[in-house]
């Protein structure tokens, strides 16, 4: 059934929309997994990366209350919070040594203006110079956009002078405006996401890019999704990782179940086949759980990201794992895999 398929990844030629369909439909799994490890491959070898990082959430008080978000709270609601510029410098202080990355993502404050976003970089910068601030989705640049009366590109070019390195792939969820609806009518559409991180790409900051899948989308949605961002990066080149999201049900308003591990490995192996421009793709164990993460690698993953830290969006929504994995342990079951492990900084750089 998909031997015409195997002879195009073979020749190395890019696949339609059509066959991305007909990948999704297949039962044949390792027939799946061996050809998106062969992709692999041929994009990095045997290697397998990880980053030695700490997640920052500044705050959960959020205009957007999407329905499957079992993070965010409104203001005066039992347990919303805002973190501190001193309590985010004692985080950053307090992260292991050798972390090379800080990731921030949170609410969109309605009170908090654009500055204190700045100011939140800069706080990380002064504690930690060296570390590289990986912050904000393009859901918080637009907000920070309309309330700071800036255009996108000027606010990204502030944010950079300040000390932004590089950006997240959050807030994708699906691109398809009618599922959007379903998901998240509140935040802004999957074209402006686009339009996003193309400025980012445009002012020199590298992004990666994401899909949530597993909730009320189609397989339809799934490779629209993928086809949209294979083009954008035709253009600008500027993601550095692909990572599928897989729903996580619990405490949310939309509920549901959660998608199987043969989904995961399946959706995991598809990206890798369609998105032949994005060089790596992401297996995040704290969605995946450190086992299947570990899995994935032989489905095209090359990436299992990293320490983490402290995780609340996920576990909030019900997550599995654990909150930190050392970077010892991630090394482990990059090795286990048969793959080589090799700790990367946010811009996909070694550390010897």
């Amino acid at each position: 059934m998909l031997s015409h398929i195997e002879n195009k990844v073979a020749g190395g030629k890019r696949l339609s929309g059509e066959e991305g369909l007909e990948l999704l439909g297949s039962d044949d799994l390792f027939r799946l997994g061996r050809l998106a490890d062969t992709v692999c491959r041929r994009i990095n070898g045997r290697k397998a990366y990880y980053v030695r990082n700490r997640h920052i959430n500044p705050t959960n008080i959020c205009l957007n209350r999407c329905g499957f978000c079992a993070f965010s709270r409104s203001k005066g609601e039992e347990g919303a919070y805002e973190l501190s510029l001193d309590e985010i410098a004692e985080r950053v202080r307090s992260a292991p040594g050798g972390t090379k990355e800080i990731h921030i993502v949170g609410g969109l404050h309605p009170d908090w203006p654009f500055e204190h976003y700045l100011d939140i970089v800069r706080t990380i910068k002064r504690v930690s110079p060296g570390v590289h601030v990986k912050a904000f989705t393009a859901v918080e640049i637009d907000h920070f956009s309309r309330i700071s009366g800036r255009s996108i590109e000027d606010t990204l070019r502030v944010l950079k002078d300040n000390g932004l390195d590089a950006m997240p792939g959050g807030g994708a969820e699906i691109f398809s405006q009618p599922t959007r609806d379903k998901l998240c009518p509140e935040k802004i559409s999957g074209e402006r996401w686009l339009e996003v991180h193309e400025a980012a790409h445009g002012a020199g900051i590298k992004t990666n890019a994401t899909i949530l899948y597993g909730h009320v989308e189609s397989f339809e949605d799934r490779i629209d999704h993928l086809m949209r961002l294979r083009k954008l990066q035709d253009r600008t080149g500027g993601f550095q990782a692909f990572i599928p999201l897989s729903y996580h049900p619990k405490n949310t308003e939309m509920g549901g179940e959660y998608p199987s591990a043969i989904d995961d490995l399946k959706t995991i192996a598809v990206s890798r086949l369609m998105l032949d421009n994005i060089p790596h793709i992401k297996a995040y164990w704290i969605m995946l759980g450190e086992k299947i993460s570990q899995l994935a690698l032989l489905f095209g993953a090359d990436d299992i990201d990293g320490t983490v830290i402290e995780e609340k969006i996920t576990h909030s929504a019900g997550a599995l794992t654990g909150e930190s994995l050392t970077g010892e342990q991630m090394a482990h079951l990059i090795r286990r895999a048969g793959k080589v492990p090799v700790e990367r900084d946010a811009l996909y750089r070694t550390i010897e």
